[in-house]
């Protein structure tokens, strides 16, 4: 139990820092070196670490309850700087969640289509394709979680740029807002993750 939740405490902490590199690059690309210019355009994780969402909240969760989230340090950008200014900043948003997706596209297709020749012809222990399989899940999570339209995860900013009227209440809500996105979390993304998991990697 202690080894299970020290490893998804490291993939935590990696995916966290595949997010919040990919936000990095996605406003470098589109003209922003804010990122770069303060030394977060790497995947050193220690940049990137937030006392509280990297350290602290995954760290209190999986040893209460095995249930985990958390994030990185949000990596700076300025949007000024952006050549697409109408969906420059969402697409900057849109970044960090997509990476997760995408590990857990690419990691779960691989189980679905090479999982039973490995574990059958036994090229590798079948304890790793169960790691490989908890790196799809938190990384499903991770995406999941920061789309949640209450600030400060991404899906707050998307939604301001899709709609700033809504958006302009929503991150009125300050503090609460995280209050209400762990709510959303606790009673909402269990069965959606389970689901993208089956999706992806079993039917």
């Amino acid at each position: 139990m202690l080894n299970q939740a020290i490893f998804l405490y490291i993939i935590i902490v990696i995916s966290a820092v595949f997010h919040e590199y990919a936000h990095g690059l996605a406003a470098y690309y589109l003209g922003d070196p804010t990122a770069k210019n303060e030394g977060r355009l790497t995947l050193n994780p220690l940049v990137h670490m937030d006392l509280f969402g990297t350290v602290i909240l995954p760290l209190l969760l999986l040893f209460t309850s095995g249930f985990f989230i958390g994030y990185a340090k949000p990596v700076p950008y300025n949007p000024e700087n952006l050549k697409d200014k109408k969906y420059g900043s969402l697409k900057v948003a849109l970044a960090g969640p997509l990476s997760n997706l995408f590990i857990a596209l690419v990691l779960g297709l691989f189980l679905r289509f090479f999982g039973q020749f490995i574990l059958t012809n036994g090229v590798i222990p079948p304890i790793l394709s169960t790691f490989v399989a908890y790196i799809v899940v938190t990384n499903i999570w991770l995406a999941l979680f920061n789309l949640i339209p209450f600030p400060p995860l991404d899906g707050s900013k998307v939604l301001y740029d899709l709609s700033p009227k809504l958006g302009i209440r929503i991150m009125n809500l300050g503090a609460s807002g995280m209050i209400l996105a762990l709510l959303v979390a606790f009673f909402l993304l269990p069965g959606l993750v389970s689901l993208i998991f089956q999706a992806i990697v079993v039917f």
